[in-house]
């Protein structure tokens, strides 16, 4: 059966959805991604998957445009004639599901992967979110819908933007056990990592200001950012803003790093600030695998790894003393980071592991396309 992955970005394609694709793959499945041109197509395409270009803006608004690229891929489904579609974020899943509607797609998977900008408590967004929520009604009509995280799920079903029988709970998109895996921790001073997009909504500026109080008297912790700027994203992080934190001294900033792997391993904690509407945050699995302690605030998606006093703690949102007498406790309790690191990698194999999503996955896709 052909099933095509339908993002906003081939970065989402490759960063989230590379081992669900190879898992399909695998499984006999004809596989085809499906997203606007970037540099990280070539990835896509040396792991040996069929790439095809569609474009569609992330922050368009004009209403005859989007109606252009809703009616655009309605050409481009019936060219491709898909046994299965799944979409991936808001636009993918809004238009993708109204055009797969009037193209004889009859089978619609649309993968929740956090609710994101759009659902912070920002009051500039209310109308937006109003739009959103009667669109996804009007979407996810008749399609099979995955939630990450069990606040998503129980927002839709309050809300009635999706039915019981629709929804489908496959926690993460999974991390690869094998390859983030434990060291020993590093020496020296303790390293305080923010691994993500580069955003206000993620707790940076908290991020930032609890290094500040941390480091006040004298520097007991180096305080690194790893990630791009997302100049696509209303709340992202300017240029200007990083180079002044760092002038200060706060923070280091590495950019972005292919090889998160090492990156982990040199951390000593990991902190996600986050009051974004997270999915399930990869960077929380990807450490927790590695072994890390994490520090997280207790919002949708961080409670899903964070188990507070167990695999790390969970704080307050928008507070960055609440976050600095977190990390102040970390850096001055080693054997309380060993303890909650052992504790996190045994919950991502328990819970969140590659297999396990795959696996969650292809049963989706039997029951979608095998009806009782």
């Amino acid at each position: 059966m052909k099933v095509i992955l339908f993002s906003n970005t081939d970065w989402f394609l490759y960063n989230f959805r590379l081992n669900t694709a190879i898992g399909l793959r695998d499984a006999g499945y004809d596989v085809l991604l499906v997203s606007p041109q970037g540099k990280y197509v070539s990835r896509l395409q040396e792991a040996g998957f069929a790439w095809k270009r569609f474009d569609i803006t992330r922050r368009g608004m004009n209403p005859f445009t989007e109606l252009q690229t809703v009616l655009r891929f309605k050409k481009f489904l019936k060219q491709e004639q898909p046994d299965i579609l799944n979409n991936y974020t808001i636009k993918c899943v809004i238009y993708g599901s109204l055009a797969a509607r009037y193209s004889g797609v009859s089978n619609v998977i649309n993968t929740i992967p956090g609710l994101g900008y759009v659902f912070t408590d920002q009051l500039k967004v209310k109308p937006l979110r109003w739009l959103v929520k009667k669109l996804y009604r009007i979407a996810l009509k008749g399609s099979s819908v995955i939630f990450i995280n069990r606040d998503d799920q129980k927002l839709f079903l309050q809300k009635k933007l999706a039915k019981k029988q629709q929804v489908n709970l496959i926690e993460s998109c999974g991390v690869d056990t094998v390859l983030f895996s434990p060291a020993p921790e590093a020496n020296g001073l303790p390293i305080i990592l923010f691994s993500g997009r580069l955003l206000r909504d993620k707790g940076i500026e908290e991020f930032v200001a609890a290094a500040r109080k941390v480091n006040r008297k004298e520097k007991s912790a180096r305080f690194v950012l790893v990630g791009n700027i997302d100049t696509g994203n209303p709340s992202g992080v300017t240029e200007e803003q990083m180079n002044a934190w760092i002038s200060e001294g706060a923070i280091e900033y590495w950019g972005w790093q292919d090889d998160m792997v090492k990156i982990y391993q040199q951390a000593h904690i990991v902190c996600l600030p986050s009051y974004y509407r997270e999915g399930v945050p990869k960077s929380l699995l990807e450490a927790a695998s590695c072994e890390k302690p994490l520090i997280a605030t207790d919002e949708p998606g961080c409670r899903e790894v964070v188990i507070d006093g167990k695999t790390g703690l969970l704080i307050r949102s928008k507070d960055s003393h609440s976050l600095a007498a977190a990390i102040t406790k970390l850096v001055n309790a080693p054997d309380l980071r060993r303890k909650m690191g052992i504790q996190a990698r045994k919950l991502i194999q328990e819970r969140f592991s590659d297999e396990q999503v795959v696996m969650q996955t292809l049963d989706l896709y039997h029951r979608v396309t095998s009806p009782e």
